[in-house]
């Protein structure tokens, strides 16, 4: 079922067309933007938007999958409605139609009747794209269609999205803001037993050039199923072997010094207080879920730790699957912090395949005991083993 990731890695592609389209044509951007319904609105942020691009994408990828692989369009989730309301009151519901045409006309409902908008919209929508990576290509691995269900995040960081800055300075690779943060997630989980099979990140603004204005992108992927494990940074990782070697003979005391860690502004005062004592000055703020999960796939950051629950089943779920791929994982940081190690469990790692029991709305797919993110289980370990001596005392102060 390789050929599913090589679909939705194309997929992704185009989804990253639409996101940079819609971005780079300002008096299209204008147009773009209506407020979530409150049902949908995360109770993270006070203003919270949903935008056309979201919705495109998340439909563009809905029905090429469907396309090729009839049936799977029941068992793909994402956080989006489609059903927009414009200026006359009137009740839409976003699709990609058969013919480029078609979705302008679409499109033009819900854009008031802004003709030059709807046909850029959708002759991008329409447009084919070729992607593919040859790592891809001596794969072949049978995952039973009807055992998968996807979770889509079509753009994540939606406010970075909408700020739209261009000039942000990376901390030591790491963006806290702008366009860089914004990512589309797609992720494969088996939906018996939750456990994340296959992740696509696309990351849509990485560089720009400036003469054109015009951004390119990056995408990341990998596959854990049935003890094969592959993804897009093997070579990279490969290359860097030397240095991760040193890091893991060095003795406790090194180790402990060199965590670092990226988080949300909104982190608690308490885990940003056990954070200072664990990882010193290495502590990264930056923006998107989807994003800080991305700064631990490229090793920019041993850790993502976020304890809110503020964060869904769509955000996680690819960076999860390629995380396995490459040894690590995602975990429910509650209930790791509540966990005896000397008990000889097994992680918390998180699922996808069930929704909180009593739940309302976007909460029914919360992460509702935060989560940490992390490459090595080792490394994992250790880490969790400081933070909870150094939480304990400031919870006893407290």
């Amino acid at each position: 079922m390789s050929e599913i990731l090589r679909e939705l890695l194309r997929v992704s592609e185009k989804a990253a067309n639409i996101a940079r389209a819609c971005r780079q044509q300002e008096a299209l951007f204008q147009l773009l933007i209506e407020e979530k319904k409150e049902g949908e609105k995360n109770k993270k942020f006070t203003v919270d938007f949903k935008t056309l691009a979201d919705v495109l994408v998340q439909e563009v990828i809905k029905q090429n999958m469907e396309n090729k692989f009839p049936g799977l369009e029941k068992n793909i989730f994402g956080e989006e409605s489609n059903e927009f309301t414009n200026d006359l009151g009137e009740k839409i519901t976003i699709k990609l139609c058969s013919t480029e045409e078609e979705t302008a006309q679409l499109l033009s409902k819900v854009l008031n009747g802004n003709k030059s908008a709807s046909e850029a919209l959708a002759k991008v929508v329409h447009q084919d794209v070729a992607f593919a990576d040859p790592a891809l290509d001596s794969i072949v691995i049978n995952i039973p269609q009807d055992l998968i269900g996807i979770w889509v995040d079509p753009i994540d960081s939606t406010y970075q999205y909408i700020k739209g800055s261009a000039d942000t300075q990376s901390n030591q690779g790491i963006f806290p803001s702008g366009l860089q943060c914004v990512t589309i997630l797609i992720g494969v989980y088996d939906i018996q037993t939750g456990v994340p099979l296959m992740g696509v990140i696309n990351q849509p603004f990485v560089s720009q050039d400036l003469n054109t204005l015009r951004w390119k992108g990056q995408c990341y992927w990998g596959l854990s199923y049935m003890g094969t494990n592959i993804h897009s940074l093997e070579h990279a990782i490969s290359k860097r072997n030397g240095s991760e070697k040193r890091t893991e003979n060095s003795s406790p005391e090194s180790e402990s010094s060199a965590f670092s860690a990226v988080i949300s502004t909104s982190e608690k005062e308490s885990i940003k207080a056990a954070l200072a004592r664990v990882c010193g000055e290495r502590i990264f703020r930056a923006a998107g879920a989807g994003y800080k999960s991305l700064c631990v796939v490229q090793g920019l950051v041993d850790i993502y730790i976020f304890s809110e629950d503020t964060t869904f089943k769509w955000d996680s779920c690819a960076a999860h699957a390629i995380l396995r791929a490459m040894g690590g994982g995602m975990v429910d940081m509650k209930e790791c912090l509540e966990r005896n190690p000397d008990w000889g469990l097994d992680l918390p790692q998180l699922l996808y395949h069930r929704e909180n029991q009593g739940a309302a709305g976007v909460d029914r797919w919360a992460n509702k005991g935060g989560l940490i993110a992390y490459r090595s289980r080792e490394r994992l370990e250790t880490f969790l083993s400081l933070l909870v001596q150094h939480l304990a005392p400031l919870e006893t102060q407290a």
